[in-house]
């Protein structure tokens, strides 16, 4: 059986205050998008397909870079949509044959420290139960905002959710056939909404989205803490 990353990359890179999208910036010598397909071409489960969703004008910029930097493990490219449900939604129209497909990940193009234990734990638990995303426990204190006013949280019952988030392939593909909604958050959302819960697994802190330049600064200690 065959298992398929999506990886969706439809960064500008507005927030990161870049003049290249921050799926194309540097991390360890390497555009942080090529980390990230390596993450899946490293890890110990067994070979991907990897599916990259890219925005229509970033294409030929990631061409160019790929030849740039030598960069030749195998991942095909889609278009990005409006949204990131919509980039899913093409990479997964774009799979032919889904009959030899056991699971469907999809990832984040800024996540590139996602090692094998976190992809193999997600994996699993996606294969057991159908649906599986990584979260981790929240250390700052929570407030949830009212207009002008806000009341604390109680942390101890809330975690962030991490990528890859991964799912049986053909309960992905029906959750998929929904109408687009905006409060579509992530994969899971989408799933829960077709009516299959999600199972939650342990994630890793190291597994950065890179957002910020103290973001992708963090990312170049935690790839060579001895430099």
């Amino acid at each position: 059986m065959r298992t398929v990353a999506i990886i969706v990359a439809g960064g500008s890179g507005t927030r990161f205050g870049a003049e290249m999208p921050k799926q194309f910036l540097e991390l360890g010598g390497l555009p942080i998008l090529m980390r990230t397909i390596e993450a899946f071409e490293e890890n110990g489960d067994g070979s991907f397909d990897v599916i990259v969703a890219l925005p229509q004008g970033q294409m030929e910029l990631w061409q160019q870079l790929c030849r740039e930097y030598g960069f030749e493990v195998p991942h095909r490219i889609v278009p990005g949509g409006e949204t990131r449900w919509h980039s899913v939604k093409n990479a997964l129209d774009s799979i032919v044959d889904i009959t030899d497909v056991d699971v469907i990940s999809v990832h984040d193009g800024v996540r590139p420290l996602a090692g094998p234990d976190l992809i193999n734990r997600v994996l699993e638990a996606a294969r057991r139960d159908g649906a599986a995303i990584p979260v981790v426990m929240l250390n700052d204190s929570v407030r949830q905002v009212d207009g002008e006013a806000s009341h604390a949280l109680d942390r101890s019952s809330l975690r962030a959710v991490q990528t890859p988030q991964a799912f049986d392939a053909r309960l992905l593909m029906e959750a998929y056939r929904q109408k687009f909604d905006p409060t579509f958050t992530d994969d899971a959302s989408v799933v829960e909404r077709y009516g299959h819960s999600v199972i939650l697994v342990e994630g890793d802190p190291k597994n950065l989205k890179i957002t910020r330049p103290m973001d992708l600064a963090l990312a170049e200690y935690l790839l060579n803490p001895d430099a």
